[in-house]
Protein backbone atom coordinates (compact mmCIF):
# COMPACT_ATOMS: atom_id res chain seq x y z
CA UNK A 1 0.00 0.00 0.00
CA UNK A 2 0.95 3.53 -0.68
CA UNK A 3 1.22 5.55 2.26
CA UNK A 4 1.86 8.75 0.32
CA UNK A 5 -0.85 10.90 -0.78
CA UNK A 6 1.40 13.39 -2.91
CA UNK A 7 4.61 12.92 -3.96
CA UNK A 8 5.85 16.79 -5.47
CA UNK A 9 9.56 15.77 -5.81
CA UNK A 10 11.19 17.55 -2.98
CA UNK A 11 8.13 16.97 -0.27
CA UNK A 12 5.85 14.10 0.17
CA UNK A 13 2.54 14.27 2.04
CA UNK A 14 1.83 11.13 3.86
CA UNK A 15 -1.76 9.63 4.27
CA UNK A 16 -1.11 9.63 7.95
CA UNK A 17 -0.18 13.04 8.14
CA UNK A 18 -3.04 14.27 6.57
CA UNK A 19 -5.71 12.06 8.71
CA UNK A 20 -3.65 13.11 12.10
CA UNK A 21 -4.79 16.67 10.78
CA UNK A 22 -8.23 16.14 9.86
CA UNK A 23 -9.01 14.43 13.46
CA UNK A 24 -7.44 17.64 14.81
CA UNK A 25 -9.89 19.70 12.81
CA UNK A 26 -12.86 18.19 12.90
CA UNK A 27 -11.69 17.39 17.41
CA UNK A 28 -11.42 21.36 17.25
CA UNK A 29 -14.63 22.43 15.25
CA UNK A 30 -16.84 20.18 17.57
CA UNK A 31 -14.66 22.02 20.20
CA UNK A 32 -15.70 25.20 19.69
CA UNK A 33 -19.27 24.14 18.89
CA UNK A 34 -19.25 22.80 22.63
CA UNK A 35 -17.32 26.08 23.72
CA UNK A 36 -20.56 28.17 22.59
CA UNK A 37 -23.24 26.55 24.39
CA UNK A 38 -20.93 26.29 27.75
CA UNK A 39 -19.27 29.80 29.54
CA UNK A 40 -16.00 29.47 28.24
CA UNK A 41 -14.18 32.20 26.59
CA UNK A 42 -13.32 31.65 22.93
CA UNK A 43 -9.82 33.27 23.51
CA UNK A 44 -8.35 30.82 26.20
CA UNK A 45 -9.61 28.17 24.58
CA UNK A 46 -8.02 28.96 21.59
CA UNK A 47 -4.84 29.54 23.31
CA UNK A 48 -4.80 26.49 25.57
CA UNK A 49 -5.82 24.03 22.47
CA UNK A 50 -3.20 24.87 20.55
CA UNK A 51 -0.67 24.46 23.42
CA UNK A 52 -2.36 21.10 24.22
CA UNK A 53 -1.88 19.87 21.03
CA UNK A 54 1.56 20.84 20.74
CA UNK A 55 2.30 18.86 23.99
CA UNK A 56 -0.27 15.77 23.33
CA UNK A 57 1.66 15.47 20.16
CA UNK A 58 5.13 15.54 22.22
CA UNK A 59 3.65 13.05 24.74
CA UNK A 60 2.26 10.45 21.99
CA UNK A 61 5.82 10.48 20.33
CA UNK A 62 7.21 10.24 23.35
CA UNK A 63 5.02 7.78 25.14
CA UNK A 64 5.37 5.30 21.55
CA UNK A 65 9.41 5.72 21.44
CA UNK A 66 9.48 4.97 25.16
CA UNK A 67 8.11 1.50 24.74
CA UNK A 68 10.06 0.86 21.62
CA UNK A 69 13.59 2.19 22.76
CA UNK A 70 15.64 -0.97 22.26
CA UNK A 71 14.77 0.26 18.98
CA UNK A 72 15.09 4.28 18.64
CA UNK A 73 18.30 4.34 20.86
CA UNK A 74 20.15 2.85 17.67
CA UNK A 75 17.60 4.70 15.41
CA UNK A 76 17.85 7.94 16.57
CA UNK A 77 16.82 10.17 13.67
CA UNK A 78 13.97 7.56 13.34
CA UNK A 79 12.55 9.21 16.45
CA UNK A 80 11.68 13.02 14.49
CA UNK A 81 9.61 10.57 11.61
CA UNK A 82 6.51 10.57 12.68
CA UNK A 83 5.19 10.84 9.26
CA UNK A 84 5.81 6.26 9.74
CA UNK A 85 3.49 6.33 12.36
CA UNK A 86 4.12 5.98 15.73
CA UNK A 87 1.73 8.00 17.94
CA UNK A 88 0.59 6.87 21.10
CA UNK A 89 -3.46 7.76 21.70
CA UNK A 90 -2.84 7.07 25.55
CA UNK A 91 0.40 9.21 25.60
CA UNK A 92 -1.09 11.63 24.18
CA UNK A 93 -4.35 11.59 26.27
CA UNK A 94 -1.93 11.49 29.43
CA UNK A 95 0.39 14.67 28.08
CA UNK A 96 -2.83 16.41 27.12
CA UNK A 97 -4.94 16.20 30.23
CA UNK A 98 -1.82 17.06 32.38
CA UNK A 99 -1.30 19.89 30.69
CA UNK A 100 -5.09 21.19 30.54
CA UNK A 101 -4.97 20.38 34.62
CA UNK A 102 -2.24 22.88 34.87
CA UNK A 103 -3.51 25.50 32.21
CA UNK A 104 -6.84 25.65 33.60
CA UNK A 105 -5.69 26.26 37.75
CA UNK A 106 -3.31 28.63 36.32
CA UNK A 107 -5.92 30.99 34.89
CA UNK A 108 -8.96 29.53 37.34
CA UNK A 109 -11.27 28.25 34.72
CA UNK A 110 -13.11 25.27 35.84
CA UNK A 111 -10.94 22.09 34.40
CA UNK A 112 -14.09 19.40 34.69
CA UNK A 113 -15.92 21.77 32.39
CA UNK A 114 -12.88 22.01 30.23
CA UNK A 115 -12.86 18.19 30.10
CA UNK A 116 -16.10 17.94 29.32
CA UNK A 117 -15.82 20.36 26.01
CA UNK A 118 -12.68 18.22 25.18
CA UNK A 119 -13.98 14.57 25.86
CA UNK A 120 -16.99 15.09 22.96
CA UNK A 121 -14.34 16.64 20.06
CA UNK A 122 -11.40 13.91 21.30
CA UNK A 123 -13.34 10.75 20.51
CA UNK A 124 -14.38 11.98 17.18
CA UNK A 125 -10.80 12.73 16.41
CA UNK A 126 -9.93 9.47 17.60
CA UNK A 127 -12.11 7.71 15.17
CA UNK A 128 -11.06 9.80 12.11
CA UNK A 129 -6.96 9.59 13.18
CA UNK A 130 -7.35 6.10 13.50
CA UNK A 131 -7.52 6.17 9.42
CA UNK A 132 -3.92 6.98 9.64
CA UNK A 133 -3.10 3.40 11.08
CA UNK A 134 -4.57 2.13 8.26
CA UNK A 135 -2.87 3.57 5.27
CA UNK A 136 0.75 2.94 7.22
CA UNK A 137 -0.34 -0.69 8.09
CA UNK A 138 -0.73 -0.26 11.47
CA UNK A 139 -3.27 -0.91 14.42
CA UNK A 140 -3.85 -4.34 12.47
CA UNK A 141 -5.56 -7.53 14.59
CA UNK A 142 -4.60 -11.15 14.89
CA UNK A 143 -4.32 -13.37 11.40
CA UNK A 144 -7.46 -14.08 9.57
CA UNK A 145 -8.52 -15.03 5.92
CA UNK A 146 -9.75 -12.55 2.77
CA UNK A 147 -12.53 -14.87 2.67
CA UNK A 148 -13.51 -14.22 6.10
CA UNK A 149 -12.88 -10.72 6.16
CA UNK A 150 -14.86 -10.60 2.96
CA UNK A 151 -18.18 -12.29 4.79
CA UNK A 152 -17.99 -9.74 7.61
CA UNK A 153 -18.68 -7.38 4.69
CA UNK A 154 -15.48 -5.64 5.30
CA UNK A 155 -15.29 -2.78 2.34
CA UNK A 156 -12.65 -5.25 -0.10
CA UNK A 157 -9.80 -1.87 -0.49
CA UNK A 158 -9.65 -2.52 3.34
CA UNK A 159 -9.71 -6.11 2.96
CA UNK A 160 -6.22 -5.53 0.78
CA UNK A 161 -4.87 -2.96 3.21
CA UNK A 162 -4.64 -5.01 5.92
CA UNK A 163 -2.95 -7.45 3.45
CA UNK A 164 0.34 -7.60 5.36
CA UNK A 165 3.72 -9.94 4.52
CA UNK A 166 1.75 -12.15 3.03
CA UNK A 167 -1.04 -12.62 5.48
CA UNK A 168 -4.34 -11.30 5.89
CA UNK A 169 -5.07 -9.42 9.72
CA UNK A 170 -7.97 -7.97 11.06
CA UNK A 171 -8.48 -4.20 10.66
CA UNK A 172 -8.53 -3.84 14.56
CA UNK A 173 -7.85 0.30 13.47
CA UNK A 174 -11.27 -0.07 12.05
CA UNK A 175 -13.34 -1.44 14.61
CA UNK A 176 -11.31 1.15 17.10
CA UNK A 177 -12.54 3.94 14.76
CA UNK A 178 -16.50 2.68 14.94
CA UNK A 179 -16.07 1.78 18.30
CA UNK A 180 -15.10 5.67 18.60
CA UNK A 181 -17.68 6.74 16.05
CA UNK A 182 -20.54 5.35 18.47
CA UNK A 183 -19.06 6.83 21.38
CA UNK A 184 -19.08 9.96 19.76
CA UNK A 185 -22.90 9.80 19.01
CA UNK A 186 -23.78 8.64 22.66
CA UNK A 187 -22.12 11.48 23.89
CA UNK A 188 -24.26 14.02 21.88
CA UNK A 189 -27.29 11.54 23.04
CA UNK A 190 -26.26 11.85 26.90
CA UNK A 191 -25.24 15.73 26.71
CA UNK A 192 -28.50 16.49 24.90
CA UNK A 193 -31.14 13.95 26.42
CA UNK A 194 -29.88 13.02 30.07
CA UNK A 195 -31.72 16.11 31.48
CA UNK A 196 -29.91 15.51 35.04
CA UNK A 197 -26.01 14.93 34.19
CA UNK A 198 -23.68 16.68 36.02
CA UNK A 199 -20.66 18.00 34.89
CA UNK A 200 -17.71 15.87 34.63
CA UNK A 201 -20.06 12.93 34.18
CA UNK A 202 -19.53 13.74 30.23
CA UNK A 203 -15.66 13.05 30.94
CA UNK A 204 -15.81 9.76 32.67
CA UNK A 205 -18.34 8.53 30.24
CA UNK A 206 -16.00 9.14 27.22
CA UNK A 207 -13.26 7.39 29.76
CA UNK A 208 -15.15 4.29 30.77
CA UNK A 209 -16.67 3.63 26.72
CA UNK A 210 -13.29 4.12 24.52
CA UNK A 211 -11.69 2.28 27.55
CA UNK A 212 -13.80 -0.73 27.35
CA UNK A 213 -13.31 -1.14 23.32
CA UNK A 214 -9.92 0.01 23.52
CA UNK A 215 -9.19 -2.89 25.89
CA UNK A 216 -10.99 -5.77 24.04
CA UNK A 217 -9.16 -4.53 20.54
CA UNK A 218 -6.08 -4.35 21.88
CA UNK A 219 -6.05 -8.26 23.31
CA UNK A 220 -6.05 -9.05 19.56
CA UNK A 221 -3.36 -6.88 18.45
CA UNK A 222 -0.42 -7.49 16.81
CA UNK A 223 1.48 -4.74 17.52
CA UNK A 224 0.79 -3.41 20.70
CA UNK A 225 3.46 -2.09 22.78
CA UNK A 226 4.26 -4.13 25.72
CA UNK A 227 6.16 -4.28 28.79
CA UNK A 228 7.31 -7.47 29.77
CA UNK A 229 4.31 -9.70 28.84
CA UNK A 230 2.01 -6.98 29.68
CA UNK A 231 0.03 -5.02 26.85
CA UNK A 232 0.06 -1.55 27.97
CA UNK A 233 -2.48 0.02 26.31
CA UNK A 234 -4.68 -2.75 28.28
CA UNK A 235 -3.03 -1.95 31.32
CA UNK A 236 -3.88 1.81 31.04
CA UNK A 237 -7.17 1.26 29.38
CA UNK A 238 -8.12 -0.20 33.13
CA UNK A 239 -7.19 2.52 34.94
CA UNK A 240 -8.92 4.56 32.50
CA UNK A 241 -11.63 3.41 33.15
CA UNK A 242 -11.65 3.03 37.07
CA UNK A 243 -11.19 6.84 36.71
CA UNK A 244 -14.09 7.12 34.63
CA UNK A 245 -16.13 4.88 36.94
CA UNK A 246 -15.36 7.21 40.13
CA UNK A 247 -15.94 10.65 38.28
CA UNK A 248 -19.48 9.44 37.54
CA UNK A 249 -20.21 7.94 40.46
CA UNK A 250 -18.50 10.87 42.42
CA UNK A 251 -20.92 13.22 40.92
CA UNK A 252 -24.14 11.04 41.88
CA UNK A 253 -23.57 12.33 45.80
CA UNK A 254 -25.65 15.48 46.58
CA UNK A 255 -28.80 17.10 44.95
CA UNK A 256 -29.62 15.85 41.59
CA UNK A 257 -30.17 19.22 41.08
CA UNK A 258 -26.64 20.97 41.29
CA UNK A 259 -23.57 21.04 39.22
CA UNK A 260 -26.10 20.25 35.90
CA UNK A 261 -24.53 20.23 32.76
CA UNK A 262 -27.88 21.04 31.13
CA UNK A 263 -28.56 24.05 34.18
CA UNK A 264 -24.75 25.74 32.48
CA UNK A 265 -26.00 24.80 29.02
CA UNK A 266 -29.29 27.06 28.98
CA UNK A 267 -27.63 29.62 30.98
CA UNK A 268 -24.65 30.21 28.23
CA UNK A 269 -27.20 30.15 25.49
CA UNK A 270 -29.40 33.02 26.92
CA UNK A 271 -26.51 35.51 26.52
Amino acid sequence: MNNIALDFGFIQIYWYSIFIMLSIFVGLTVGFIEVRRRRIDENFFINMIFYTIIVALIGARAYYVMFNFDYYSNHIIEIFEVWNGGLAIHGGILAGLLFILIYTKRFKVDTIKVLDICAVGLIIGQAIGRWGNFFNQEAFGPLTTKAKLLAMKIPEFIVEGMYINGEYYHPAFLYESLWNLVGFILLLIVRKKAYYIKKGQLTGIYLMWYSVGRFFIEAGRGDSLMFGTVRVAQAVSIAMFLAGLWLVASKIKGSKFENLYREEVESASSF
